[in-house]
C-alpha cells in the first residue's frame, strides 16, 4: 500500500516524533483532540497550556513555527464564521469598543476558535511528521474498516492524476481562446466538469479491471508490517495524558 510520493504537508526529518509508529501518532492526536473538545470553554488558561503542549511537540519534531502557522490558514472559513457569532447570536449584550456584542456569541466564537485552532494544529503536526503511506498503514493497523482505507488510498494516489487532467483541460480551453469572464461561460465549465467526471469514472473502471485480473479479491495486501512496543505507546501517550490532566483540572476549578 503506498501513495507513491510525499504530500505537501509532510516535512522530512529524523526527529523522535517522526520515528514514532504512525498508529501511535494517530491515536495520540485523536485522543488529544477529544480532550480539547471536552474542555469547558470557560477554562481559558487550559487552552493556553494545550498550545504550549503542541509547541513542545513541534519543537521536538523540529517543525518551524512559520511552517505550522502557514498551514493553519486552512481554518480561515471557520474563523470568519466565528467572528460573525457575536453579532448574530441572541442573548445578553455587552459593549466592546462601542459595539454591542452578544455574550453567548462571544463565548461561542472563542469556543470555535480555540478548539478548532488546536485541533487543526494537532492535525498539521501529525501530517508534517508522517508520510501519507505511513498514515494509511497506521489506519490499517488501528483496524479502520478496510474499505475506508482503500478509498483513502485511491483518493491520495489518483488525486494528482485528476488534478493533472483538469490542468490539461484548462490548457486546451485557453489554447482555443476561451476565458471564463462571466455567468455566460458557466455552461462551458459545467461541460468540462461533466467530461472530467466521465473520464475519472472510466479510469476507475479500467483500474478495477486491471486489479481483478491480477488477483484482487477485495483487500489490499499489507507489504510493510508496522509495529509498536510499550515505549512507543508511552511516548505517544504523553501528549493526550497531559492534556487530560489539564482538562480534569479545568472541570474541577
Amino acid at each position: 500500500m503506498g501513495a507513491g510520493h510525499a504530500h505537501k504537508l509532510y516535512r522530512h526529518g529524523h526527529s523522535p516524533v517522526h520515528e514514532l509508529p504512525p498508529h501511535c501518532k494517530i491515536a495520540a492526536a485523536l485522543c488529544f483532540v477529544i480532550v480539547v473538545a471536552a474542555t469547558p470553554r470557560e477554562a481559558v488558561w487550559a487552552f493556553g497550556l494545550y498550545a504550549v503542549l503542541l509547541g513542545v511537540v513541534a519543537a521536538a519534531a523540529r517543525v518551524p513555527a512559520a511552517f505550522l502557522l502557514k498551514r493553519l490558514l486552512i481554518e480561515i472559513p471557520f474563523v470568519a464564521f466565528a467572528l460573525l457569532m457575536p453579532f448574530v447570536v441572541p442573548g445578553e449584550r455587552t459593549e466592546l469598543l462601542g459595539i454591542s456584542l452578544s455574550v453567548p456569541g462571544l463565548w461561542g466564537a472563542w469556543n470555535i476558535l480555540a478548539k478548532g485552532t488546536l485541533g487543526v494544529a494537532a492535525s498539521v503536526l501529525l501530517a508534517s511528521t508522517t508520510e501519507l503511506r505511513s498514515l494509511l498503514l497506521g489506519l490499517q493497523r488501528l483496524k479502520l474498516p478496510p474499505l475506508m482505507v482503500q478509498i483513502a488510498t485511491f483518493m491520495i494516489r489518483y488525486g494528482d492524476v485528476i488534478s493533472d487532467e483538469m490542468r490539461r483541460m484548462s490548457i486546451a480551453r485557453r489554447s482555443r481562446g476561451f476565458e471564463a469572464r462571466g455567468v455566460r461561460h458557466w455552461g462551458v465549465l459545467a461541460k468540462s466538469a461533466g467530461a472530467l467526471f466521465i473520464r475519472s469514472y472510466e479510469r476507475g473502471e479500467r483500474v478495477h479491471l486491471a486489479m481483478v485480473s491480477r488477483g484482487y479479491a477485495g483487500t489490499m495486501p499489507m507489504i510493510d508490517e508496522v509495529t509498536a512496543d510499550r515505549a512507543d505507546w508511552t511516548r505517544a501517550a504523553a501528549l493526550p495524558l497531559t492534556a487530560l490532566a489539564v482538562c480534569l483540572l479545568g472541570w474541577t476549578l
